[in-house]
Order: C-alpha cells, then structure tokens, then sequence
C-alpha cells in the first residue's frame, strides 16, 4: 500500500521546446519589437554618437607668455565657433555640429586647458584632438599677436611723444646757467626713464608677437573604453544584437507566463486535477487535418493521431464494461440471429462528454466510433449536443431530424426512421435533430430511448453538451455503462477539472478515464501518486462491470456511497463501498 501523500508532490522540470513553441507570437513580437527599436535609436552606415577611444591634449602658455595668457582666455576662445570650425575645414568634414558633440573642454588649472575628444578608431580620435589643438594655437597665437600689434602702435606713438618731451628738456637743459641746470636735471632724468620703460614694452610685444602665445603640452594620451550596443560602428551588428536581446526577452517572458498558466498540459497535470487516469493521449493536428469532413482514423489511417485513437480504442476495451470488450457482432449471425443475441446481451453505452466547450469532444466520438467499426463492431452515435450538434459534419450526413425529434415525441416511436448510415462502414448515426424546446427537458425521455438503441448497434456512444456549461449531460450520466472525459490541452483549469470530478463522483457511474487531445510531445512519466481514487493506489486486474440494475439506479436517489464522494468510479471496477473511517 502507498504512503499517504504529504505536502506538495515535486514538478518534473518543464519541457522548454514545448513552451517556446506554445508561445512563439511572443518570441516573434519581441524580436520585431527590439528590431524596430533598435533600428530607430542607432544611427546609419559607420556614424557613432560616442566612440570606443578616448584622447586627451593639453595647452599650456609658452616660456614667458604666462603674465599675459589666462587659462579662461583660452577656454573663451576655445569654446568659439571659429575653432570647430577650422578643425572641420582640416580635417575636411562638413558635419560641424558632429565634431562638437565629439568633443569637450575644460581648464585643468589656470595655465593649463584640455581639449578630450571620442571617435571610432584611435587614429580618427587622434586626428581629431590634434585638429582641435592646432586650431585653438594658430587661432588664439593670431588673435594675441594682432593685440600685440595695437598695443606696439600705441606705445609708439606714446614713446614719440616721450621722446619730444626728452628733447625739449635736454635743450633746456643745455641753454640753462650752471646755478639752473641741478634744477632741471630731475625733469630731465625722469622724462628720459619713461620713454627708456615705453621702448621696452615696445621691443616686449614685438618679440611676442613674433612667437605662438600657447602651446601643446606633451603628446597626445589615447585610451581605449568600452564601447556599447549603440556605439558598435556598424548597423548591422548593433541590429543582430538586437535580435539577440529581444529573442531572449522573449524567451524569458514566454518561460514566465509558461509558470503563471495554471491550464492542464500534461498527462501528470490531468491526472492530479481530474483524479482520474489519462487513457489517451492525441497528437496535436495540424490545421489541414482538423478542417477533414471526415475522421482521421478513416482520413488518414497512417498518421499518428489515427494511432493514437486507436490506442484509446485499445485501452477502453481493456478499461471498460465486460460488455464493451465482447465481440457481439462476429458476421456469421444472419439479421435475426443478431437481432436476438442483441436481446440478450444489450450493448454497453459510453457517454463522451468535457468540461468545456472546445475539449474536442466531437472529435473523439467520431474517431473511436470509426476506431471501433474497425474491430467489427457496429457503432451507433447518438448526438445529444442539443445546443451545437456536430456530429452530423464529422460523418458527412445531412442535418435533419434526429434526437430532439425522437426525446420531445414529435416523431415515430422507431428508431430505425431516424437511425442514417454515415461515410464510416460500421458506423451509423442519429443525429442532433432541429430543437426549439429547452434542451434539459428532452433527456427526460432518455433512458427509454437509450435501452431501445442497445439493440441496434454492439456500442452505442453519446456525444454531449459540455458538464460545465448545461445540464443535459449531468442527466444522460445515470443512462451510461461508462463515461469518456475529454480534455484539450491548454483549454481547463485545475479548479474546472476538479470540479467535473466531483460531479462524475456523485454519479457512481464507472468512468473508464481521460483522453488528453491537443498535447505536443511527450507529456511525461505517469505519477500514479497523483491520483486518490481506488483504482490508482494500486495495481490490480479488471473485474467485472457493474450489475445493470445498479447503472440504472433512478436519478432521484438520497445520495452517492461514501467511496463516490472519494473520487470517480473507474470503469472495469467493483464498487465496494467503504465506511469513512476504513483505509483504501
């Protein structure tokens, strides 16, 4: 006997192709989307808006210019408009405003000034600061020697009149009595000083005006920084880095919301919620396959999803009533000899029904009724979808009466009036039938109706309104030998699920399993602890059906036994009740 499950059972790791490819629009959408963003924000061809190299130059005044040259001169002048551009004309660039934005400058002290430039490759970054420098030393040496010059022509023209005044008092000085001339000397003397300092000055600014003011302070430093996705220095691969990021978000976001869909997948997943096994599981098909007319199992009988509903067939024959896997129809009986051995042995009812719309309910009922035509068995279908027939489509009849008709009384008591032959050989079908009375209040005729159908076919299988969303299938239960829940993958939550089986549970009807459709890939190893009915806390060979007189126990009993409340009964299995205290 298994131990009791305690705490929260450990999740097998998700199979990481199957999310991906579940949720691939949002791998395209981020892509597309980091494409066009990428795609806006960088710019074209081999442009850059900050470079991978770095290069610094300092100016410094020269050998005896630091009296008259500021640092914040410089900066003025450096900063001007006339320096970019006679470093663009040098380097013989037309995009002017690009230069600038390539390059800062600031005054590292009061002597000195630093130009720092950015660029793609080294030698532009160098060539760029080298430009800069010898812009702002021909420009700013020019502007000081033309304002050495103004200021020489002043001096002058202030040293000639010095030199008059020098003239006149030395004249004086020489007409001058010797008691007179000491009195003069002073005069004379300062007067000589004053234009000795003006033709000093004078001879100063022409020596400086002859030589550059500043200068280049050692050699130019270029470093190499770390670029970024926006700076590579071509569109391509910043476009193909992109790509990349925005397929990672992707994934990302895709493996997020893999974790937060709390929807039935997997074979494991179904078999917890619903507490019931999963006896089938079927393919994925393709859109071509889904939009047949006709079964796949008949349509295409090689593909894999064909195989996969005969599997399903194989394991209800094994699962299900003892009735179910009898071969009644063995084609040696003439029509009364059938007729009479059908008498006696009615056939098994299955009732294929879902929790929800979409579950692919119809598709399983026209699949396993031509999976069981091929054992021999002659199938009868009975569309009792009140509300969206279907079954009609898949076998390629006609709309036209059907069970509406025959459960309200509008037609003749016989079946065979109703009963048409489909594209399946073996199959036969009633179908839907144009309703406009409220669909609960046609099964109440039902159980009649079934227990005359057990004889014109060896399996009679029921297509349904989904549990979930009508009541038509909750009262065709009590008429079944066992029951069929179907599930599409991605299509119930846990809380829907487990609330199917709890109305399965108060049936007591045997409920041979769960036929999982829509899965892609293996969906896992079988966790036989998920599962709390009796049939899954241990292996144990098929026993007979239940008696027919407990199928067709009337619907208004009291309440369910107390092992119905555990769990669905599986098909194949005794139900034995239990008291509450006694441990399976």
């Amino acid at each position: 006997m298994h131990h009791e499950r305690e705490g929260i059972q450990p999740v097998e790791p998700a199979n990481h192709f199957s999310v991906l490819r579940r949720y691939w629009r949002l791998l395209v959408g981020c892509t597309l989307a980091a494409l066009v963003v990428g795609f806006l924000l960088t710019p074209a061809g081999n442009a850059v808006d900050n470079g991978k190299w770095q290069c610094k130059v300092a100016i410094t005044p020269v050998a005896g210019a630091g009296d008259t040259v500021r640092a914040d001169q410089v900066l003025s002048y450096a900063s001007g408009s006339d320096v970019t551009t006679a470093a663009a004309k040098k380097l013989h660039v037309t995009d002017v405003q690009g230069l600038v934005a390539r390059r800062t400058v600031a005054a590292a002290s009061t002597q000195m000034l630093v130009f720092t430039t950015t660029g793609p490759t080294q030698q532009s970054c160098t060539e760029l600061a080298a430009a800069f420098s010898e812009a702002t030393i021909n420009g700013y040496s020019q502007e000081a020697a033309k304002s050495a010059n103004d200021s020489i022509k002043r001096l002058q023209a202030q040293a000639a009149g010095q030199q008059d005044q020098v003239n006149q008092l030395q004249h004086d000085f020489n007409k001058a009595s010797g008691a007179d001339q000491p009195k003069l000397q002073p005069q004379l003397t300062a007067a000589v000083n004053a234009l000795t300092s003006t033709l000093t000055k004078i001879s100063t600014l022409q020596n400086y005006s002859q030589t550059d003011a500043i200068q280049q302070w050692g050699s130019i430093d270029a470093r190499e920084t770390g670029g970024s996705l926006l700076s590579s220095p071509s569109r391509g691969v910043r476009l193909g880095l992109a790509v990349v990021l925005g397929l990672a978000l992707g994934v990302v976001a895709a493996l997020m919301l893999s974790r937060m869909d709390t929807r039935l997948r997997t074979r494991n997943g179904a078999e917890e919620a619903f507490n019931l096994p999963v006896i089938g599981e079927i393919p994925q098909l393709s859109r071509r396959l889904r939009r047949l007319r006709e079964p796949l199992v008949v349509a295409r009988p090689s593909d894999p999803g064909a195989e996969a509903y005969r599997s399903l067939r194989s394991t209800l024959l094994l699962t299900g009533p003892s009735t179910l896997s009898a071969q009644l129809s063995d084609g040696t009986l003439n029509p009364a000899e059938l007729i009479s051995r059908r008498l006696a042995n009615p056939a098994p009812v299955i009732l294929v029904m879902s929790g929800r719309s979409g579950d692919g309910r119809t598709t399983t009922v026209a699949n396993l009724a031509a999976a069981l035509a091929e054992t021999g068995r002659a199938v009868l279908v009975l569309d009792c979808d009140f509300r969206q027939p279907q079954a009609h489509v898949h076998f390629g009849v006609g709309d036209g009466p059907g069970m509406a008709e025959l459960l309200s009384g509008e037609q003749l008591p016989e079946l065979d009036d109703l009963i048409r032959g489909t594209n399946v050989d073996g199959v036969s079908l009633i179908t839907g039938g144009n309703t406009t009375a409220y669909p609960a209040a046609l099964v109440l005729r039902a159980g009649e109706v079934l227990r005359r159908a057990r004889r014109h076919a060896d399996v009679v299988l029921i297509d349904s309104s989904p549990l979930l969303h009508a009541n038509d299938a909750y009262d065709l239960v009590q008429h079944a030998d066992a029951i069929l829940v179907t599930v599409m993958a991605g299509n119930v939550t846990p809380e829907q699920a487990d609330r199917v089986s709890e109305l399965l549970s108060r049936t007591g009807v045997p409920v041979a399993g769960v036929a999982l459709l829509g899965t892609v890939g293996p969906s896992g190893r079988r966790n036989r602890d998920a599962l709390r009915s009796p049939a899954a806390l241990g292996a144990r060979p098929a026993s007979p059906a239940l008696p027919r007189q407990a199928l067709d126990e009337p619907k208004g009993r009291k309440s369910a036994p107390s092992w119905a409340r555990r769990g669905p009964v599986l098909a194949g299995e005794p139900a034995v009740a239990r008291s509450e205290g006694e441990e399976l």
